[in-house]
């Protein structure tokens, strides 16, 4: 009877560890870790704050920001559909504008956004609900800029869109992928988007008839012709830069691998988990997809990507949104975009 006892109560122990280390979220079915965590070793954007559970603040002031005080949802039924191609649009850009303090840029561009960076059209139904998620460290500068300038540009294509930064903490490498994979839980867990638009923060659309939206039938690379490299497509396969997918593509293909530490190899990782379920790349003309790159430091190329590339298609059932395990820091719902700092747990495959 006491051995039934003790086991009784480890299975008990077991089930609230599980608890513990799974998300609160109700519509977040992935297995990431979600506890407060303080640890960081860079400046991050904000200073989280303590003594508060900031992430259900939050996304409670985000819903009833979007779904209560946004346009009744009777009048937004009786408006008509948004143009299929947006009016206002007028094709290359000029020159980008300059970015500055965040107040600034909210000064300029700020006008009708909901907290968090939403906005949606206030005469017309949208026809796409965006996410645009930028994995973020250390760049500011180039943040700055790029939301004085990816702001106008998605207002004037009238799309219900919202800008997600996910900045990674503390001092392990960099990994792109898989805050591409946090921010792509986080906003499914805040609003029900369909289109995700995973972008570089040092890159500027030249070309707004370059439509932010997610074919229904394949995935899209979006930053086709770069000027640093003389706008031409480096390779067939690339995936890197800007690229657009549904969520039942995103999650068809299990996300970004979340193998890839430091510069290099995971969009052509995705690229080849993209193949092997069937899809294939898409892309606008050369003439539209264009695209500025700001000037940085380039990062040290980690040799092991190479290796990760053999064996990646191994892994793609057991690599990526099922694998991603992370802690939730702190979210703040700033006036140009919501704000999720975490910190990345290293996994085994």
């Amino acid at each position: 009877a006491m051995c039934y006892k003790l086991l009784f109560v480890l299975i008990l122990a077991l089930i609230f560890l599980q608890y513990m280390y799974t998300s609160i979220g109700t519509s977040n079915i992935y297995p990431t870790l979600l506890l407060n965590s303080t640890t960081s070793h860079h400046a991050p954007l904000f200073s989280p704050s303590s003594g508060e559970n900031s992430y259900q603040k939050e996304v409670k002031n985000l819903t009833a920001w979007i779904y209560s005080q946004g346009t009744p949802l009777t009048a937004a039924d009786s408006m008509p559909l948004c143009p299929l191609i947006p009016p206002d649009l007028v094709g290359v850009l000029g020159a980008y504008k300059e970015g500055g303090k965040f107040e600034d840029i909210e000064a300029r561009v700020g006008a009708g956004l909901l907290p968090g960076g939403q906005w949606r059209p206030s005469d017309c139904r949208p026809r796409d609900k965006v996410a645009i998620i930028v994995p973020y460290r250390d760049r500011l500068e180039h943040l700055s800029v790029f939301l004085a300038n990816i702001h106008p540009f998605l207002q004037k294509q009238l799309l219900d869109y919202g800008i997600f930064v996910i900045e990674q903490a503390g001092t392990d490498d960099f990994n792109r992928a898989m805050l591409l994979n946090v921010g792509f839980v986080e906003a499914t867990g805040m609003r029900d988007f369909d289109c995700f638009v995973f972008h570089d923060v040092d890159l500027l659309p030249e070309d707004d008839r370059n439509l932010y939206t997610c074919p229904v039938d394949q995935p899209r690379h979006m930053s086709v012709a770069v000027d640093v490299l003389n706008y031409k497509l480096p390779y067939a396969d690339i995936f890197g830069g800007v690229s657009a997918m549904t969520r039942r593509q995103f999650e068809k293909v299990n996300g970004f691998s979340n193998m890839f530490w430091g510069w290099g190899g995971e969009d052509d990782d995705m690229a080849a988990r993209i193949k092997s379920v069937g899809f294939h790349i898409s892309r606008y003309p050369s003439t539209i997809a264009r695209y500025t790159m700001l000037t940085h430091t380039k990062q040290k190329a980690n040799p092991a990507r190479f290796e990760k590339l053999f064996n990646g298609r191994k892994r793609i059932k057991i690599d990526g949104l099922n694998s991603l395990q992370y802690r939730r820091i702190h979210v703040k719902l700033s006036k140009l975009f919501t704000w999720v700092l975490v910190e990345l747990v290293r996994t085994t495959i």
